[in-house]
């Protein structure tokens, strides 16, 4: 049961380390409510480190929190939709990954990609419907991030060969994640759209996911290509 106005900078929440400041960002999954509270009484851990705790109880009767502040039950298509494409930054991290193992250099994108999907995250936990001027400002999308998509879309389309065929997902580790973090796109749209129709999201929001899924299908491509790996393609099986 998580809810998002505590807390807006997650990262590097664990660490005993100093760090430098650095902008707030919103995280991708609702903070619960009761944090703020577990993070100003934090247990003692090794070497008198303080803790926060990752557990609050707060959701265990099935409620969770938007960024406006309401409990809704947890099978809301709000969370739906942000436990989705909460996965589908895990798929694309994941593909990055295996990509950077192969020296791949679009791994910079993928990771701007995963934190653009912290903002695709933080306009979907905020409902038109109950969100103040306050919260539009903290969580807007712009259609900026959907037409930088365009054009990596174009800049790797331009160096692929012709499609002539129904590709499978295949063609080495590097593409086959990517085109695993491509499905899961789809469906982080599917799950969105409906939000959008209903006026609780941003259509940007959905333009995004949209073209994101044909921008993780091409780089797919362009991974199977330099990697030199063959791409399987769809073939009719005889009866």
């Amino acid at each position: 049961g998580r809810s998002w106005p505590s807390l807006r900078a997650p990262l590097g929440l664990y660490s005993t380390r100093p760090r430098a400041p650095s902008k707030p960002v919103l995280p991708l999954v609702p903070v619960p409510p009761s944090h703020s509270g577990s993070l100003r009484s934090p247990e003692r851990g090794p070497r008198g480190a303080r803790t926060p705790r990752i557990y609050t109880r707060t959701g265990d009767e099935g409620f969770s929190s938007t960024f406006t502040g309401e409990r809704r039950p947890k099978g809301d298509r709000i969370f739906e939709a942000l436990g989705t494409t909460d996965e589908l930054s895990s798929a694309i991290g994941l593909a990055s990954e295996l990509s950077s193992e192969k020296g791949h250099a679009f791994v910079e994108q993928l990771h701007k990609v995963q934190c653009m999907l912290q903002d695709v995250g933080s306009n979907i936990a905020t409902p038109l419907s109950s969100a103040r001027e306050a919260h539009l400002k903290r969580t807007s999308f712009s259609e900026e991030p959907v037409l930088e998509l365009e054009k990596w879309i174009d800049r790797y389309s331009e160096q692929l060969p012709p499609l002539r065929a129904f590709i499978l997902p295949s063609g080495g580790k590097s593409s086959a994640a990517l085109h695993f973090s491509r499905a899961v796109c789809r469906r982080a749209e599917r799950c969105v759209v409906p939000l959008v129709q209903a006026g609780e999201a941003d259509p940007n929001v959905a333009k995004y996911l949209n073209r994101l899924s044909d921008y993780l299908f091409v780089l797919a491509r362009y991974a199977a290509m330099k990697e030199g790996k063959e791409e399987k393609i769809y073939t009719k099986p005889e009866p």
